[in-house]
């Protein structure tokens, strides 16, 4: 009879002298944790039993800090829309936050509740990715990049929010892919039709004609946002100097937190020096424009012209193309615009020329040679 000789098996996990440190089978060290009745193999990353030995102590101690913290959470129920007022109550006691801001995030919570109905008063804990997905599939078929983009954002703080609580450990929002942005296509009148679209506004003989083609002017001469140029006063005007104070929000100053000064172009100075000669006893703190807001307006004498609409923020975009285009340097419009990057946002949204402009360099451009070679 012939025995077949025994063969040797190799286990798997080997014991050491410490409790619970185990030795794999590859020469790595594990701790042995136990969750539930269950076995959680925690790796220690090394081949060293001295190192292993050291590390264990350090991974017994966070496990049971995670299972204290599993367990007061099991015992609380947040909802997102409590998780959302946490983050809400987060932001309102950051100082380098604008309110402008914070009402934007609002904005986002309620727009999630559109398209995501039964969120707010959802457990927290039992939102999966899957979930998320959902939504982000039904809602990037409407929303613009930048919306669609932030409400992701939004999302993930909030989760995160819920893992500073110890509610969740994981944010379900995290593997959100981002909508690519794509830079808008300016499309904007000519110096023509700028021309013709003012007269349109001021020759409608309304209440607020004037005061709306005076603003509209003004913001296409100085290339201030609408709540900057709707906050000038008339101390703010520096004739002297040719230079206007731009302040913005009195508590939030401008969008980027800083006050500056631009030059008074020679629309600008005129438009003011006219507006100033009309109203001479209006107290220095008075606002030089009577409205601040006049789409309405624009969009008729867009209308009646037969000119493609443009909102307040288009000024601002054409007040930088002129000036590009009279060949003042990007960095300089940049610093008038009140951008912080030092032009790298007004190059790629002015990196452009119209077509009128672009039609006309181009004339310039010669394969002859010249005379004198």
């Amino acid at each position: 009879m012939h025995m077949k000789a025994a063969s040797k098996t190799v286990k798997t996990w080997e014991n050491t002298r410490v409790q619970n440190l185990k030795r794999h089978k590859s020469g790595l060290y594990y701790a042995r944790l136990f969750e539930n009745g269950k076995d959680v193999w925690k790796p220690l990353k090394t081949k060293h039993f001295s190192v292993a030995e050291a590390r264990i102590a350090e991974a017994q101690k966070e496990h049971r800090q995670h299972r204290k913290k599993e367990v007061a959470a099991s015992s609380v129920k947040m909802t997102f829309q409590d998780a959302a007022d946490l983050h809400s109550k987060q932001l309102s006691g950051r100082v380098d936050i604008k309110d402008s801001t914070r009402h934007y995030w609002k904005q986002i919570l309620t727009a999630l509740g559109k398209y995501w109905p039964e969120l707010p008063a959802s457990e927290i804990r039992k939102l999966t990715e899957s979930d998320c997905r959902e939504w982000a599939t039904r809602f990037a078929k409407t929303a613009s990049a930048n919306r669609y983009n932030n409400s992701i954002a939004f999302l993930r703080h909030v989760f995160d929010v819920a893992i500073e609580q110890g509610i969740i450990h994981k944010n379900p929002a995290a593997k959100l892919e981002r909508k690519p942005v794509r830079s808008k296509i300016l499309e904007l009148p000519s110096l023509q039709q700028f021309q013709a679209f003012v007269e349109s506004i001021r020759g409608r003989h309304g209440r607020f004609s004037t005061h709306c083609a005076d603003f509209t002017e003004g913001l296409a001469y100085t290339g201030c946002r609408k709540t900057e140029g709707g906050r000038i006063v008339w101390q703010d005007l520096n004739f002297k100097a040719g230079e206007i104070l731009v302040k913005g929000d009195p508590t939030d100053r401008t969008k980027n937190g800083e006050v500056r000064r631009i030059p008074m172009i020679p629309s600008a100075r005129a438009l003011f020096e006219r507006m100033r000669l009309e109203r001479p006893d209006e107290d220095p703190t008075a606002p030089v424009f009577k409205v601040r807001e006049c789409q309405k307006s624009m969009d008729r004498a867009a209308e009646t012209i037969g000119m493609i609409r443009i909102t307040h923020h288009d000024l601002r975009h054409f007040f930088a193309t002129i000036c590009i285009e009279s060949g003042v340097d990007i960095p300089t419009v940049s610093r008038w615009l009140g951008h912080q990057d030092g032009g790298i946002l007004a190059m790629k949204t002015y990196g452009h020329l119209r077509r009128e402009h672009s039609q006309s360099q181009a004339l310039k451009v010669s394969f002859k040679p010249s005379e004198a070679a």
